[in-house]
């Protein structure tokens, strides 16, 4: 009994070069004799009668065969069998068929073309594909044709959107410029920077446009023209999480890269604008030397964000927002990708009934989208591809999610998928506003409302109020600058103005938002329709010219306009001769400019007169 035990736990070990089985404790003086003695075992450069040994794909016996034959293993002790490419040294036989006669039975009964379809191929569960690929796998011949063999639709499941584990926007990141959309005047057909990215002749570039324009695409864009070329060697790097350590290290392998493999090295920093001025000049040295190709994604303006020395050894690209065509073009993509129709097209123009496999059909629904709602996408996104793909997706997961298997009765064909405008709305919620309160988009609001209003535009004037009140402005920062117009372009056309701009300042910080907005759109509207008068704004300007262009000491003040509280200053003069004039009943004739300036008038003075 005990030596029965014995046996049991000592299974034996099978030989990687002529496959028979042997005792642990004899296997290695096996291998010694096996290797040298080719006569009595053959290796993997002998013939069989029916021709030359086939390579048996590098995959475990038990992934590689479609069936599990138990055949006597005395036809696997033969040797006439290449040996398996699988380097195990030391192959069990637990649960396993002898490897010669599942190549045997893996070339008698699958059909020439199933094996030309399925060799390499990793098996799949019967889940993930059709039924005749099915039958196929488990060793039962399926229909297959003599002349052509067809390959499923390459597109995702529409539920697998719900068990993705990154947003779509990143799944379904373009990988060529013939993908990437909206930026035709910056990398379309016959552009400088298109020609200079076919020849891989990369400049290092600053690419500056708002969030989901396709600056991060189109770098990776360039990257993988390089990857694929071998010209380049590739570094994503993000300026909030990385330090100038690691961008110093980073430069180091650049370095190591151009001396030894002859290969250049391209750097990729997203939001360079978090970069101070002190890591920007970490790059110059090495922009200047050609040892990285630099290229910085940022939303804000680069005149301000980026060091002037980088700026001039980079070239600044602008991405315009995209528009409602690209990205209704993106969002097509998107749909053909996940395989949802655009309700009202027939599907069998947009796919052959042949490629779709019957299984799948019955036991998916198919989704639908209304093109309202990919219109609706377009244009609630503004201009965001991010936004659009994100907000797509939130709704297809929440309308797939909620026809859960079994709502219909068994047996039943599941009900189609409709994704209507409501679900895109409610995704969305509401237009995205572009708008950053301590960035450009500020500057250029504010900018707008003022000359909007100077242009007694009084329907510009409150959108681009609105634009800045929504997108989050304080309502006192506007409020403010409504008390400065006021007599900037108001002034003396309508006095009246300036209490009413103060008066709204005021209440805004009585009460603040959102109640106060429309005491603001009130202002706005009384300075827009009021009269203008630029008089004041034009004189004290020349006034500070006249200052800043003076020659010399500035002119002393008259002592006859000097104040004189003490005795002492009366007896130096000041105030002598001072004519007060409520004193008279006619205009009093007095200087009260300097004797250099007496004349001026600084209303009609023109500072190119100096």
């Amino acid at each position: 009994m005990a030596s029965e035990v014995a046996g049991s736990v000592a299974e034996p070990v099978q030989c990687p070069v002529c496959f028979k089985d042997f005792a642990a404790s004899e296997i290695n003086a096996h291998l010694d004799r096996c290797l040298l003695n080719n006569d009595s075992c053959p290796t993997s450069t002998s013939k069989d009668e029916n021709g030359p040994p086939l390579k048996k794909p590098r995959i475990s016996s038990e992934a590689s065969s479609p069936t599990v034959n138990t055949t006597d293993s005395s036809e696997a002790r033969k040797g006439t069998t290449p040996p398996s490419p699988v380097f195990s040294m030391f192959q069990t036989n637990r649960n396993k068929g002898p490897l010669q006669s599942e190549r045997n039975t893996f070339l008698s009964n699958k059909p020439i073309a199933s094996t030309a379809v399925s060799k390499g191929m990793k098996r799949n569960s019967p889940d993930e594909m059709g039924a005749g690929q099915a039958m196929g796998q488990f060793g039962i011949d399926p229909p297959v044709s003599n002349t052509l063999i067809k390959t499923p639709r390459d597109t995702t499941p529409v539920r697998a959107l719900l068990n993705i584990d990154k947003p779509l926007a990143e799944k379904l990141r373009p990988t060529t410029l013939e993908e990437y959309f909206g930026q035709n005047k910056v990398v379309g057909e016959h552009t400088l920077l298109r020609s200079l990215l076919d020849s891989q002749e990369i400049p290092s570039l600053i690419l500056w446009g708002p969030p989901g324009c396709g600056k991060t695409t189109l770098a990776h864009i360039i990257a993988s023209g390089s990857k694929k070329r071998g010209t380049a060697r590739f570094v994503s790097l993000s300026a909030t999480s990385t330090s100038t350590n690691e961008v110093r290290e980073v430069i180091k392998q650049a370095q190591n890269e151009l001396k030894l493999m002859k290969r250049k090295t391209i750097l990729f920093i997203d939001e360079i604008h978090r970069f101070n001025k002190s890591q920007q000049d970490t790059f110059l040295p090495h922009v200047e030397c050609g040892t990285v190709t630099l290229i910085g994604a940022t939303t804000e303006n680069p005149s301000f964000q980026v060091n002037a020395a980088l700026l001039s050894r980079c070239r600044v690209l602008v991405l315009d927002k995209l528009s409602v065509e690209a990205m209704g073009l993106i969002l097509l993509r998107a749909i053909a990708t996940l395989g949802i129709s655009v309700l009202g097209e027939d599907l069998n123009d947009r796919i052959d009934q042949d490629e779709l496999n019957p299984t799948e059909l019955g036991s998916e629904p198919k989704v639908y989208i209304e093109q309202k709602a990919l219109d609706t996408i377009a244009h609630l996104c503004d201009g965001d591809a991010r936004a659009g793909l994100n907000g797509l997706q939130l709704a297809v997961q929440a309308r797939v999610g909620a026809a859960r298997p079994g709502q219909s009765g068994s047996g039943s064909t599941p009900q189609d998928i409709v994704v209507q405008e409501e679900h895109v709305k409610e995704g969305l919620q509401r237009s995205h506003i572009l708008y950053d309160k301590a960035g450009e988009e500020h500057y250029n609001c504010i900018s707008a409302l003022h000359k909007s209003m100077r242009g007694s535009h009084e329907n510009a004037s409150l959108y681009w109020l609105g634009r800045m009140l929504e997108g989050g402005e304080d309502p006192l920062y506007v409020a403010r600058r409504l008390v400065r117009f006021s007599s900037e372009d108001v002034g003396m056309a309508d006095p009246s103005a300036l209490p009413q701009a103060v008066s709204a300042f005021q209440a805004c910080h009585f009460i603040g938002m959102p109640e106060c907005e429309v005491i603001l759109a009130q202002c706005v509207v009384y300075l827009a329709r009021a009269p203008k008068s630029v008089e004041i704004y034009k004189a004290y300007g020349n006034v500070k010219a006249s200052l800043r262009n003076h020659k010399g000491p500035l002119p002393s003040v008259p002592l006859h306009l000097r104040n004189a509280p003490t005795k002492l200053m009366k007896d130096l003069g000041y105030a002598k001769g001072y004519k007060y004039n409520p004193a008279f009943s006619a205009p009093v004739e007095q200087d009260y400019l300097p004797e250099e300036l007496r004349g001026m008038d600084f209303f009609t003075w023109n500072p190119s007169d100096l």
